[in-house]
C-alpha cells in the first residue's frame, strides 16, 4: 500500500499502490496547471466506512510514498477517465479501471 501525506497536518491516506500511481499523475497534472480541485475517496472499514474529501491546491505540501521501488505500468483509459473525473464538478473520484 502507498501513503499520500497531504498538508502541514500529515495527513496520511493509504492506497493501492497502483491506485496511488495513477491518482498521482492525474493530481500532479491538476496542480501543475494551478487548478485547484475537490478529491474524495470511500474510506476503509477501520476509519468508518463513510467518505473523505480534501481540496487539493498546489500551495498545500503533497508527498507520495510508495513502498515497492519499481513503478506500476499505467493504463492511459484509466488516466483518461480519472481526468475526466478531476474536471467534473465533483472533482477527483476513484472510478473503476477499464480495461487497456
Amino acid at each position: 500500500m502507498g501513503t499520500l501525506v497531504y498538508g502541514n497536518s500529515n495527513l496520511e491516506i493509504e492506497f493501492d499502490d497502483r491506485v496511488l500511481a495513477h491518482l498521482q499523475a492525474v493530481i500532479v497534472a491538476k496542480l501543475r496547471r494551478d487548478e485547484g480541485f475537490l478529491f474524495s475517496w470511500k474510506d476503509e472499514p477501520g476509519v468508518g466506512d463513510g467518505r473523505s474529501c480534501i481540496w487539493m491546491h498546489r500551495s498545500i505540501p503533497l508527498y507520495f510514498k510508495y513502498p515497492a521501488s519499481q513503478p506500476p505500468a499505467v493504463n492511459r483509459l484509466w488516466l483518461e477517465a480519472l481526468t475526466v473525473s478531476a474536471n467534473s464538478p465533483g472533482g477527483l473520484r476513484i472510478v473503476e479501471e477499464p480495461a487497456s
